[in-house]
This record gives structure tokens, sequence and C-alpha cells, in this order.
């Protein structure tokens, strides 16, 4: 068995990749039947974000099993091998393992540090549950992910005011804003008319973080008006004005600033769209939605600036160096939890030859009870009977306790492997494998 990952991200992909390969929960269970279709593949659980795509699986053999996710990804995005293989990375054990960790702690994210992905990488362990699609090694890799995410964000500042994509989208605004007046500060947004489009968890940052930034108000729109409000009721100091994504024209041309947030798998804004609108004023769209909810030809268009999610690095960095060093913190967490988890793997190859002696035993210790039984007669009773049985199987739990503990317990993979072997010699253990 072979743990390995496949995929990209922002740092491997530019977004009109990443949107071809991205899989909407509704889709996903249908993807991870179908990569488990390749006999080549165990287990495998899917995370799919604004900013990456990663395959996680468990191979029988990593060459063949890894070409069987390339297949799929191909298949599912349209892009021939050619042009998708440039933009994908391929971990393989302790190195996959190294990198789950390091995603889940928000250390491979746009924004470092950023929260948000911890809630993704329990997405993609709930999603993985409930499609059956893992088994022991894969939610027991996942679950460890998603308490060292935890553990990172409690034991290190990284997560202290840590921005997340939608704080970063509302500071490229404000950089945008400064720059066409410029202004060489951050400016506030109470001059701006701003509409959100979409209703979700991405959303709800926004419109927290465009609070906090001193925006007067907000549209909020979205296919169904009821979940809007639901949304709106949770910011009752910040105006917000719930309309149906019917309304989305009509915020186009009186708004100023637009955020685009929707699960839509093709553009609602293009420049056909803009170029029928009797607009008098320059519109700003940022677009954080992948599959991009703006398509790429508004940029066409000389009163409009259009920016999707790869255009926030120019507000990340900014913030990227003096998280740097809680990053190296958050590291040495990262190798612990990352070797704790090997380990364990490693000890379960000691699980057949353990269970191998634990069946020997059993059976010469229930021949040798069943010859001591029948010497002993008619007048033996049941309940000494219960009491001598109880007595053998006493004493060869004692006699694995020792070996047991020993050849689980955490040690390099040549001193088990040699352990192994010489268990296997002591007890010949492979005259019984081979009898089998």
């Amino acid at each position: 068995m072979h743990i390995a990952v496949v995929g990209l991200s922002h740092r491997t992909a530019p977004v009109e990749v990443r949107e071809k390969l991205s899989i909407a929960e509704q889709s996903m269970g249908q993807s991870l039947q179908k990569i488990k279709e390749s006999s080549q593949v165990l287990e495998v659980s899917i995370l799919s974000t604004c900013n990456r795509l990663e395959i996680y699986t468990l191979v029988r053999n990593p060459d063949q099993g890894v070409t069987a996710i390339k297949e799929f990804l191909s298949s599912h995005s349209g892009l021939p091998d050619e042009q998708l293989s440039p933009h994908l990375f391929v971990y393989n054990q302790e190195e996959a393992v190294a990198h789950l960790m390091r995603v889940a702690a928000g250390l491979d994210s746009l924004v470092l540090g950023e929260g948000q992905i911890l809630s993704q990488v329990k997405k993609m362990l709930r999603l993985g549950q409930e499609h059956k699609s893992m088994g022991p090694i894969l939610n027991r890799l996942l679950t460890q992910a998603v308490s060292t995410g935890k553990r990172v964000r409690s034991e290190t500042n990284l997560g202290t005011g840590a921005v997340s994509i939608s704080s970063a989208a509302v500071e490229l605004a404000q950089l945008k804003l400064a720059q066409s007046l410029g202004r060489d500060q951050m400016m506030t947004l109470e001059s701006e008319k701003v509409a959100v489009v979409g209703a979700g968890r991405m959303s709800r940052l926004l419109i927290q973080h465009l609070q906090s930034k001193g925006c007067n108000g907000v549209i909020l729109l979205n296919r169904t008006l009821s979940r809007a409000e639901t949304l709106a009721a949770d910011f009752p100091d910040f105006r917000i004005q719930c309309r149906l994504l019917e309304e989305l024209d009509d915020c186009l041309i009186n708004c100023s600033l637009v955020f685009t947030s929707t699960a839509a798998d093709q553009p609602i804004i293009d420049a056909s769209r803009l170029s029928q609108l009797k607009r008098s004023n320059s519109l700003r769209l940022i677009d954080i939605g992948v599959p991009r909810n703006i398509s790429a030809d508004v940029s066409d268009l000389s009163d409009v600036e259009s920016h999707d999610v790869d255009d926030l690095q120019e507000v990340v960095s900014r913030n990227q160096e003096a998280r740097k060093q809680l990053a190296m913190e958050a590291e040495v967490l990262l190798e612990e939890e990352g070797r704790l988890f090997l380990e364990w793997w490693d000890s379960l190859e000691a699980v057949p030859t353990i269970n191998l002696l634990r069946a020997s035993l059993e059976s010469i210790r229930s021949e040798e009870l069943q010859k001591a039984l029948s010497r002993m007669g008619p007048d033996f009773s049941a309940r000494e009977r219960k009491v001598v049985e109880a007595l053998s199987k006493g004493i060869i739990n004692k006699i694995l306790h020792t070996p047991v503990t020993k050849l689980r317990a955490p040690q390099t993979r040549v001193d088990r492997q040699e352990a192994l072997r010489q268990v296997e010699s002591l007890f010949d253990l492979e005259s019984q494998t081979d009898g089998k």
C-alpha cells in the first residue's frame, strides 16, 4: 500500500486551469466512485477549493496509481495530458503526509495561516466518509490532519488575525481605490456603492470585512431571497439590502464595486452583458469564485476593472513577511504530527505477523486443552472446564504481550522488518503462510 496525492493549486496553475478541475459538492460522490473504479485505487478523498484540487489516495502501485489519477483529471477537465501535467504536483508517502499537514495548517494557502482551509479539510473528511470512499488509512490521516490544523491554531499565533481570501479581496478593493485616486495609503470604502453576489461562506466573510473597512452598506444578491435574508440577519448593525439575482443588471448599472462568490459553473457576468447596460459610472469587479463568475472578456471594456483570485497576490504579499516566523513555529508541530502518523502506519506492517503468531499459539492452546480435558474424564464439571480454558487463554495472552508490544512500538522500518523476520523464523510462521 502506498499513499499518494496528485493535484494542483494557486502555486502551480492559473485560475483558468483550476476552474476546469473544480468539483462541486453535488458531484463529489460520482467523482470518488469514478476514481475507485481503478483496481489500483484502494482509498480516495478529494479536496476541492477555489485555490486547489487535490486527490489523496491509497494505491497498490505508486506509478500505476498516479497514472490512474492523472487519467481521471484529464477526463474530468477536458484537458489533454500535455496541457495538464505541467501544472500538476505529485507527492508520495512521507511527502504526501507532510503536504496534507501543511495544507490543513494553512501554510500552503495563498493567505498564510488562513482559517477557512481547515473547514475545507474537515469537509473532505466528511464527504469521504459519507461516500464510503475511504478506509482506515486515509480516515486516520485526514482525522489527524484536522486535529493538527486545530493544534497549530491553538499552540501558535499563526491563526491570530489571519486574513482570508475574502478579506484579501476587500483589501484589494481598498488598494485599487487608493491607486485610482493617486493615494499611497489604503482607502475606506464609505464612498463606494457595493454589491455582493452570492450568500455562501465566502460572502459572509466579505460582508464581515466590508463592515470593518468602513463600507456603509451592501446590496446582497442571491438566487433565493430567503438565504440572503438569513445571512443579512447575522449583521443587524450593517445595512444590507437583499435582492434576487434577477436584479443583477440594476446593480451593475448603479454600483461602483461588485464582489462575486457563487457556485455557478459558468460566468454570470461577461462583456456582452455589460455592453448592453446604460452605465454612467466606472465599475470595479472582484471575483473570488472558482470556477470564475466573471468572464475574462470584461477586461476589454474601457470603463470596467476586473480582478480574480489570482490578483489577490498583490495584497497577500504585503502580509506574508510578517507571518513567516509564525509559520516556522508551526512547521515544528507539523513535523511531529507527520511522524506520529507514519509511526502508526508503519506499525500496521506488524499486524499480519502478530495475527499469525496469535493464531499459531491459539492452535497449540486449543489442541493441548482438548487433550487435557479428554484425560480428566466425565467427572470434570462444566465450571471447571471454563476455569481451565480461561487459565490457558490467560497464559497465551501473557506470552504474547511483550512481543506484540515491541513489534508495534515506534522504531525504524529496517528494525521492525528485522524483528518481524526473527519472530517469523522462531515460531516457523513462514511455513504456516505457505501452507495456506
